[in-house]
């Protein structure tokens, strides 16, 4: 039993919700959202909230049950407050810039590294942190991987890409004899 799928979703005032032919769409303040959903889920709107439950009895429906929930709580959540990630670049040398729609980064290979920002995710650059702003919550953990892949933070200095608040475990590195 899916333990977030029993409980009704409130929608927040100024926020409408519809879920029509398996699209399920959210529209609020920051913009509008929208998820094709399988018919396995059986999703109903009243005014008191958003209620689903498994259409059939199949391991496929219970799975999906507390997954599309919890899409649906991201979705209202996204287009009410939205998301944001935040990357902090250590290392001497190791710098970005957003340039347009491109964010170009010096990292310390012989070659700036660039990434497309996509659609619908802001990114702003300030000393040393990129902070990464969007309503889809998987588009925004999406490209904030993408861009820490390119330099993860390694143990003995730690240099590299790391989220804000993200722990490195330091090793100790060479002992003189």
């Amino acid at each position: 039993m899916s333990r977030l799928g029993k409980q009704a979703l409130n929608i927040p005032s100024g926020i409408e919700a519809t879920y029509v032919d398996g699209v399920f769409s959210v529209k609020g303040p920051k913009g509008t959202l929208t998820r094709t959903m399988s018919d396995d889920v059986s999703i109903s709107i009243t005014p008191e909230g958003i209620t689903l439950a498994p259409a059939k009895d199949t391991q496929l429906a219970r799975a999906l049950w507390g997954t599309y929930a919890a899409h649906i709580k991201n979705m209202i959540e996204g287009v009410s407050e939205g998301f944001k990630k935040v990357l902090q670049v250590e290392g001497v040398g190791y710098r970005g810039e957003v340039k347009g729609n491109t964010l170009v980064m010096q990292l310390g290979f012989s070659h700036p590294v660039t990434f497309d920002i996509p659609q619908g995710i802001s990114v702003t650059s300030e000393k040393g942190t990129f902070t990464i702003a969007g309503i889809d919550k998987e588009a925004v953990g999406q490209f904030a991987a993408n861009v820490r892949a390119k330099k993860k933070p390694e143990p003995y200095k730690g240099k590299g890409i790391r989220y804000q608040g993200e722990y490195v475990i330091r090793k100790q590195g060479k002992k003189a004899v």
